[in-house]
């Protein structure tokens, strides 16, 4: 059994079901500590959140991840159970060894290969890793980035290892993520009996012109980087169960997936301006869970563009396709920003697996990425 598998082993069989680190953290802490990095546990509310660093000098290389994962769901449905993990055919199954326990296992090991090998690297490493990532996100990577800032202490570069590869590991690194912004819609009407509507105000019939407008509407074109900004409804509720009676409110949920062409205040006002002009009551709460972000070049990226055909052979392609990641919240601070881990095929999913060989290809690829930038 390789370094990476047996730590990916380990991981998985913590049950970290989201904000609960479960013990993940101490076990990475464990083999960091010996290496020389400076440890610093770090609980935000409820949230377990882990600071290493080994050196003071510039510049500064950080592994982001997290240890937290989806709940499984129904357990009995897993081919095997989710946090007993189980190498069968070649693979490795259990929650979190796509998301993301492989790639902290593969960062821990590259970092340690890579020290053994080169004890006397310029700058300096560090991880940051959080429990919140799967969660609402407010007591995690956001929180250590505060608490970093207070301490003066800044990313240069910064590999998160969210599952990015679509059929072969390393294929696709994310170099940018596209803005997410949600809302809570509540359009008022007025409740009544189905069979007097004039003295009614149906709030579905009133929203129905306005809501095919929305899904017609072209908000940009997208760019070189950034696929256009979609627009979807995720829910909508209205009524009190019965048939005979016309609702008093409808509640819509909405969210946006936006490129750096636009602006969440832009989105924000495009909406209200609509819901207005088709002179609708109604409440709406937005929420902005992350800005767009974008390295499209500088060292970080070529170290990853080098090292994928170093390892793998082939080349790898930069995308900003797909959801949020916590590289929203380190990029701001002036961090360049670049996911890479395995592939996404099965996130979230039952029998979430990770092919065994691709754990220790990982690992190379990051034992790679830190030849190339700090020696």
């Amino acid at each position: 059994m390789s370094d990476t598998l047996d730590i990916a082993k380990k991981l998985i069989a913590r049950r970290s079901v989201t904000p609960d680190d479960a013990g993940c953290q101490a076990i990475m802490a464990e083999h960091l500590a010996p290496l020389g990095f400076e440890i610093h546990p770090l609980r935000f509310g409820d949230v377990d959140n882990l600071w290493a660093r080994r050196g003071t000098a510039e510049p500064l290389f950080v592994f982001a991840g997290h240890t937290d994962v989806v709940p499984p769901g129904k357990e009995s449905d897993w081919r095997h159970p989710p946090f007993t993990p189980t190498e069968d055919n070649g693979k490795l199954y259990g929650r979190g060894a796509a998301d993301m326990k492989g790639s902290l296992a593969a960062m821990l090991t590259a970092t340690t290969q890579f020290i053994h090998q080169y004890p006397d690297h310029r700058g300096s490493i560090a991880f940051l890793i959080t429990s919140d990532e799967e969660g609402p996100a407010t007591d995690g990577t956001v929180r250590v980035i505060e608490w970093l800032k207070q301490r003066q202490e800044k990313i240069d570069w910064c590999l998160v290892g969210e599952p990015t590869s679509n059929e072969q590991v390393g294929d696709v690194i994310k170099n940018g993520r596209r803005g997410s912004l949600g809302a809570t819609l509540i359009i008022h009407g007025v409740q009544g009996h189905v069979a007097y509507p004039h003295l009614a105000r149906n709030p579905i019939h009133l929203f129905a012109p306005a809501l095919h407008e929305l899904v017609d509407m072209e908000w940009d074109a997208g760019n070189e980087f950034f696929p256009p900004t979609t627009f979807q409804i995720s829910n909508i509720n209205g009524g009190t169960g019965a048939t005979n009676v016309i609702p008093g409110e409808l509640e819509v949920q909405l969210n946006f997936r936006f490129s750096t062409e636009v602006t969440d205040t832009g989105l924000r006002s495009q909406i209200e301006a609509l819901l207005d002009r088709h002179q609708l009551d109604y409440h709406i709460d937005w929420q902005l869970s992350g800005q767009p972000f974008l390295t499209p070049s500088g060292e970080l990226v070529t170290a990853l563009q080098q090292a994928v055909p170093d390892i793998c052979g082939y080349e790898t392609v930069l995308s900003t396709s797909g959801g949020t990641s916590d590289g929203r919240f380190i990029a701001p601070a002036g961090a360049q920003v670049v996911e890479l881990g395995p592939l996404n095929a099965t996130i979230h999913k039952l029998d979430e697996h990770v092919a065994v060989d691709d754990l220790d290809t990982l690992s190379r690829i990051y034992q790679q990425v830190l030849v190339k930038l700090l020696i």
